[in-house]
This record gives structure tokens, sequence and C-alpha cells, in this order.
């Protein structure tokens, strides 16, 4: 503790693992204090008896640092979340030297960087709703995967099936009754194993899937962003679990890019050149929104108001595939404005700077064909 006079308020580096943490600590001068491997069962022990209140303990967002970091808020201390990408290049002895130790060092050093990017604690209640979305993408892979082999069981027998589950669902049973084929005694009790497995899936799927919905229709975030066109209760659910505090980015644009629906950059000299979009961020959110704006898409020319006016005159430009991906970073950056400003959706907005362009292209027309693609 003595190393530790003239620190307001110390860091500490943890690399969290399942049965050892390790700790890394330095002082102003760059002098290790602490380096050394400890329990999980003594971890709380050892930062309320060597830390003093307000000390930052920063780790990896990984499995269980959201536990650990409402355990630490409870001893008065700072916890900090670090994305493991944002970690990864403050090792010093770059990816060959990676260890417990090396690793600890890195978030150690990556914890004092200023303008990092750190990821905010979950409550438990919302880790209990991701655990239900969790649960429900690994039913829906098992689905995928034992229909899959059902097929391929049932192609070695020669019974092959037009595409789509609803086929397989509704010639099964046929083919497992025809004697005329060559599936034998032990393949059909197999298939029929098989297809029962199926059908549990389905119930737990639909399980999980009310779960949602009652978030959705109980959480008065997720009831707002239900109201955009193409959102259903699956994604506001899964955007509010996930993100909770939509005012911990500064701006639309942020949150867009932080989803990594936002195109990928390569410009130097001056010279902008864009690219694919990034896709960083949480992929299963990503997908939510993608699909949901394929959905909007798929309807847009049914509806009047300016974003589907504008969706529609998109996918005649640029395509199908650039349209849906157009709007779903426009219903990102809708979402933030929404949950930030505290307003309700309105399909007939339309914002401030649009209205300021229209103006200025009316009094200059000539300007008008540069600017259309960046209203777009």
């Amino acid at each position: 503790m003595q190393e530790l006079i003239g620190q307001v308020a110390p860091r500490v580096g943890v690399d969290l693992a399942k049965n050892q943490f390790q700790l890394h600590c330095e002082n102003n001068r760059g002098r290790i204090l602490w380096a050394k491997s400890i329990s999980r069962d003594r971890f709380l022990g050892w930062c309320a008896s060597n830390l003093p209140p307000g000390s930052t303990i920063a780790m990896e967002a990984c499995s269980g640092a959201h536990h650990w970091a409402r355990k630490l808020q409870a001893l008065g201390f700072l916890p900090v979340l670090l994305p493991a990408h944002l970690v990864e290049p403050y090792r010093r002895q770059g990816k060959r030297g990676k260890n417990d130790a090396n690793d600890a060092a890195a978030i150690w050093e990556a914890a004092g960087r200023p303008r990092i990017h750190t990821v905010p604690v979950k409550s438990p209640a919302q880790q209990g709703i991701l655990a239900v979305h969790a649960l429900r993408e690994c039913y829906k892979k098992q689905r995928t995967a034992i229909i899959n082999t059902m097929r391929s069981l049932l192609a070695e027998a020669g019974v092959v099936f037009p595409q789509g589950p609803n086929e397989l669902r509704l010639r099964l049973a046929d083919a497992l009754e025809d004697a005329s084929n060559e599936l034998t005694v032990v393949a059909r009790m197999a298939l029929q194993r098989a297809h029962m497995h199926w059908l549990d899936l389905e119930l737990q799927m639909a399980w999980c899937e009310d779960q949602i919905k009652q978030h959705a229709r109980c959480d008065a975030q997720a009831r707002a962003i239900s109201a955009i066109a193409g959102i259903g209760p699956i994604t506001a659910s899964a955007m509010v679990a996930k993100v909770q505090d939509f005012g911990q980015f500064a701006s639309a644009g942020q949150f867009g890019g932080w989803l990594g629906v936002t195109p990928s950059q390569d410009s130097s000299g001056g010279k902008t050149r864009l690219g694919r979009i990034t896709k960083r961020g949480d992929t299963y959110l990503r997908t939510l929104l993608i699909q949901a704006a394929k959905s909007a898409v798929m309807t847009a020319h049914k509806r009047s108001d300016p974003i589907s006016r504008w969706v529609v005159q998109l996918q005649a430009r640029v395509g199908w595939q650039k349209a849906v991906v157009a709007l779903a970073n426009k219903h990102a950056r809708i979402v933030w404005a929404m949950l930030v400003k505290g307003r309700s959706f309105d399909a007939e907005h339309v914002s401030q700077w649009s209205t300021r362009k229209l103006v200025h292209n009316t009094m200059q027309p000539d300007m008008a064909v540069s600017d259309a693609g960046r209203l777009a």
C-alpha cells in the first residue's frame, strides 16, 4: 500500500479466467507493483484489502465480466469493461506473446487511454433477456442442423423432397410409412426420433419467442422502437437489452458506426474512398436490423410516408441489397434520436437538415443533382 501513496485512484488490470485471475498494476513512474495470479474465491477479498475505494479495476468484456463488475461496484470500486479487440494492440509482446500476464498488462495499459471506448455494465435483468435471445439462436441453429441431417439421411435412400422445412414436415410421415422405398426399419426409427427432436426444438423456440414478445410489450423503449416499419418485437427487445442506455453514443451516426452498418473508409491525402460496411459491433443485433430493413423494403411501395418513398427511389437507383443496408442504418439513427430525445416515431417527420437542403436546392436548381445522393 505504501507504493500507492500519491495515487488518488490506482488502476488495476485483471485478466479473467475460469479459476485463476491475473492482476497487473503499476505506479505513476511505471514500476510494476503487482503482477500476480489469484483464485476467483479470493479476488474480491484481495481488492477490498489492498485497494482504496474508487480504484479503477479494468477487465475485458468477456464471459462473467459483468457479474464481477457489479460485485466491484457494490464494494465501491470503479469497474471498466474494455472490448477485447481494443485491448490487443496494447499487448507489447504482440500476438505471439499472448499469456495471462501479458494480457493483464495490456488491459492495464488500454484502460489508461483517455479516448478508449468502454462497455457499460449490464444489469441482471438485461442479461436475463439476452439469455433468452441466445438460447433462441442456439435452438434455431440446432433446428437447421437436424433438418439438414434428416434430408441427407433420406437422400441416402433415394427419398428427396423440395426445399423448405414445411415440405419436409408435410411429406416426412408418408415417406416413413411408404414400404416401397429403401429405408430400413432402423433408419425409420432413427428418423422418427430426429423428427421428435425437431418438434421439441420448435416448442423451445416458441417459448423463447413468447418471453421476448412479453419483454417487448412491457418495456417502454422496446414498444417505442416497435412502431418503426419492419422492426418487430425480437429486434426491439434485443436492441434494448444490448444497449439500454442509448445516451452513451454522442450522435446517431456514432450509434450506426457501432452497429457496423456504415461504410468503411480507405481515405488518404484528402481523397475519400468509401467501401463496404464495416460489420463491426454486435453481429446478432446487426443481423436483426438487416432482416427488419428487408421486411420494410419489400413493402415500401405500399406506403406513402417520406421514408418509404426514399427507399423506393433508392432501390431503383442502387439496387435492393444496398437499399436494405441503407435503411438499416437509417433505422439505427431513428432509434437513437427517438430514445435519446424522448420522441415517439413519426413516419411523416422530415429532418431540419433535409428541409434546409430542399429550400437551398429550390433556390439553386443546378445544385439539386449533386445534393440528391447526399440527401439519400
